[in-house]
């Protein structure tokens, strides 16, 4: 195993806002941020197998695809920097414009780039038309001073292994 291997894993995240609907490819509208977080869980897919009973075949049963559940992706313990590395409310407003029920609505896709040790993509996920799920702040500390996002929670329509 090369030591670069042995390192653990670094990676970013972007959000690009979707394009107009469903079933469409990832979005080239504005950004809302790259930024990086300690941990990234979500990235799976199950799915749903029907069983099919064939008359006179009592040897097995046939398995039949389903739909795909996709899982939440979560993020913990990190910041997302708009364009020029400050730090704005944008993904604060775009949640808060989700639960006022502002129309329309806004969606996200976004890329989990996986960073090789000089911080160059080596492939990563995409996800399409997110809406943030759940959004937690950092407990705050007046010795340490953080201002990262604790949790943040993205459902989405779709999850695409990318290999560079």
């Amino acid at each position: 195993m090369t030591d670069e291997f042995a390192r653990a894993f670094r990676f970013r995240v972007a959000l690009t806002q979707s394009a107009a609907g469903p079933g469409t490819g990832p979005g080239a509208g504005p950004t809302l941020g790259t930024g990086g977080f300690q941990e990234c869980t979500g990235l799976d897919l199950e799915m749903d197998v029907g069983e099919y009973v064939e008359g006179g075949r009592n040897n097995g049963v046939v398995q039949r695809a389903g739909r795909a559940k996709l899982s939440r992706i979560t993020l913990r313990r990190g910041m997302l920097h708009a364009a020029g590395g400050r730090i704005d409310g944008t993904l604060w407003r775009w949640f808060a414009d989700v639960v006022d029920g502002v129309r329309p609505l806004r969606r996200y896709d976004g890329t989990i780039s996986l960073l090789d040790a000089r911080q160059r993509p080596i492939g990563g996920w995409t996800f399409v038309r997110g809406l943030p799920a759940k959004l937690v702040g950092p407990a705050l500390n007046g010795r340490t001073g953080e201002i990262a996002i604790e949790e943040l929670q993205i459902a989405h329509e779709g999850l695409r292994l990318e290999v560079t």
